[in-house]
C-alpha cells in the first residue's frame, strides 16, 4: 500500500473546506483543513504535506503572509503551494507568485481543475 498523498487546505469558509475535502479525499489523498492562517502554519510544521492550498483573504494571518512564512522555513519550503482565492487581479497573482506560490487557482474553481492538479502532483511524486 502506497503512502497517501497529503494535502493541507487553509480556508476560512466552512463550505469551501467541505467542498474541497469531498472533491479530493478519494482514498488516495488525505486532506487536513485549517480555518486560520495560524492553524495552517502549525499543521504545516507538524505534518508532512505533498500540497498546500491557501486562501488569500482570511482573518488574522492572510494567505500571502502564510505563504511567505512557509517558503522561508526549510521544513516546508519545497512543498508545492497553490493559492485558492477569489482575488483575481493580475497584481494579486503577481504578489502571490513573488511570495513563493507555485500556482494560483481562482474561485469559483472547477472541481476538475483541483482533481487534475492533485493527479499531476501525485504522478510527479511517484516518478
Amino acid at each position: 500500500m502506497s503512502t497517501p498523498f497529503r494535502i493541507l487546505l487553509v480556508e476560512d469558509e466552512p463550505i469551501i473546506r467541505e467542498l474541497v475535502k469531498s472533491l479530493l479525499a478519494d482514498g488516495a489523498a488525505d486532506v487536513d483543513c485549517a480555518a486560520t492562517g495560524a492553524d495552517g502554519l502549525r499543521l504545516a510544521k507538524a505534518q508532512k504535506y505533498d500540497l498546500i492550498l491557501l486562501d488569500v483573504v482570511m482573518p488574522g494571518m492572510d494567505g500571502i503572509t502564510l505563504c511567505r512564512l512557509l517558503k522561508a522555513d526549510p521544513s516546508t519550503a519545497a512543498v508545492p503551494l497553490y493559492m485558492l482565492t477569489g482575488k483575481t487581479k493580475k497584481s494579486d497573482v503577481e504578489v502571490a507568485m513573488k511570495a513563493g506560490a507555485s500556482g494560483y487557482i481562482h474561485k469559483p474553481f472547477r472541481g476538475a481543475e483541483l482533481i487534475d492538479l492533485v493527479a499531476k502532483l501525485r504522478q510527479a511524486k511517484t516518478s
